[in-house]
């Protein structure tokens, strides 16, 4: 069995399908900065994920990936803390894709909401491929091979993550066999000490009873704080929980950042690539400026002597990410009271966002005067990741009777 701790490994990752911007920095990498130092971290460059798409121009692909790296090391990201690779750079990853596919059900597939909004989307255009399909199940082999518990994601991404969670109990569920494994649960259970032990029972049969959802979580809380226990009995026990298997593969929980920005882009809606509405997050200096001065305002504000209404501005939007406390009260009363004009108001922003910037631009300038070392950072990473990766393979083709000894 693993001798991993889910609950204290985290795995993400982002697809290089163009410059990272300030909406990944804001939503994603200022996360990632902080998780580093809590959690073994594993963070990926998901260049499988952007062939999707991006299938006819691979050569975008490999060119933003290095710059990609780049950007993570520049915001922060540190290898001495993390585990940063190339996702297509793990092999493993694609033959638990593969393993998984044998026992996902398609309609689990057909119902996830990305797939969902692509087929609408593109409706009068034949794109959906396979790879679109199977997104959110190699996604879930991004996590599972890792044996992350704890899966940083957007509030949009959750669906993902409950995915994963079901495939994580149907394989388990399906292959987690363990001879004498109601005995080893009882005697684990005993283990946990009269009161704990009788307090998990009691939990248990809530919910294997009364479907309990509540007393499910409640017991799994239980037994992942119990720092006596070994990971094979903290594995059995969890699966005890909800059945008569061990749980092989974990599964693993959304991360909501607990303050996550919402950067808009330049024209008001979420900051895209797509959408070509973004702030480069090493952007110079005159870029940020150019691009917050052609930035839209509130169209009522026609004559400055007009007050203007801050929430119907993209230029608010910003301040609400840039500017805080009394200094963003101040800035709603000036445009609320024809206290000052629209470039005077775009310009605090604007230097507010190149001077958090700056840091980082010196930090991405270093990088790319030492790209070697930024190759073999990606390497050290790879390396770990593959030895993670084929530790949880290990364990799954022995389940699935393809350990051939």
């Amino acid at each position: 069995m693993s001798t991993v701790d889910p609950q204290r490994r985290v795995v993400s990752g982002m697809r290089p399908t163009g410059p990272v911007h300030l909406g990944h920095y804001h939503g994603v990498l200022k996360n990632w900065v902080k998780l580093q130092h809590e959690y073994d971290c594993f963070f990926f460059v998901a260049d499988w994920h952007a062939l999707t798409t991006g299938y006819a121009s691979p050569e975008d692909i490999a060119s933003s990936t290095w710059e990609m790296v780049v950007d993570w090391l520049a915001a922060g990201v540190n290898p001495g803390a993390s585990h940063m690779f190339i996702q297509s750079r793990v092999p493993e990853q694609a033959e638990l894709h593969l393993l998984l596919s044998m026992i996902t059900p398609l309609a689990w597939l057909e119902r996830a909401p990305a797939y969902k909004e692509f087929i609408e989307s593109n409706r009068e255009q034949d794109k959906a491929s396979y790879g679109v399909l199977g997104y959110p199940l190699l996604q879930s082999a991004d996590v599972l091979a890792y044996r992350a518990g704890l899966v940083p994601v957007g509030a949009d991404q959750t669906p993902h993550v409950e995915l994963a969670r079901e495939i994580a109990r149907r394989f388990n569920h399906l292959y987690g066999s363990e001879e004498d494994f109601a005995a080893n649960a009882e005697a684990a259970i005993r283990k946990l000490g009269k009161k704990t032990g009788k307090l998990y029972t009691e939990l248990r049969l809530a919910h294997t009873r009364h479907g309990d959802t509540e007393a499910l979580a409640t017991a799994q809380a239980l037994i992942r704080e119990q720092n006596k226990l070994t990971l094979s009995d903290k594995e059995r026990l969890l699966g005890y929980l909800e059945g008569d298997s061990v749980a092989i593969l974990p599964e693993p929980q959304h991360v909501l950042a607990e303050q996550a920005a919402k950067m808009p882009g330049l024209d008001g809606r979420k900051m895209s690539n797509t959408h070509d509405n973004i702030i480069p997050l090493r952007a110079e200096p005159e870029t940020v400026e150019k691009a917050l001065r052609n930035m839209p305002t509130d169209p009522n504000r026609v004559r400055l002597a007009d007050p203007g209404t801050p929430e119907a501005c993209a230029v608010w939007q910003f301040h609400q990410v840039y500017t805080e406390g009394a200094e963003l009260i101040e800035v709603h009363d000036k445009c609320s009271s024809a206290g000052w004009g629209c470039i005077e108001c775009k310009q605090c922003v604007a230097d507010k966002i190149i001077a958090q910037q700056a840091p980082i631009r010196q930090r991405g300038r270093d990088f790319e005067e030492n790209i070697d070392l930024v190759h073999s950072i990606i390497a050290e990473g790879t390396e770990r990741a593959r030895d993670a990766a084929r530790a949880t393979l290990e364990e799954v083709r022995d389940a699935m009777g393809l350990a051939y000894r």
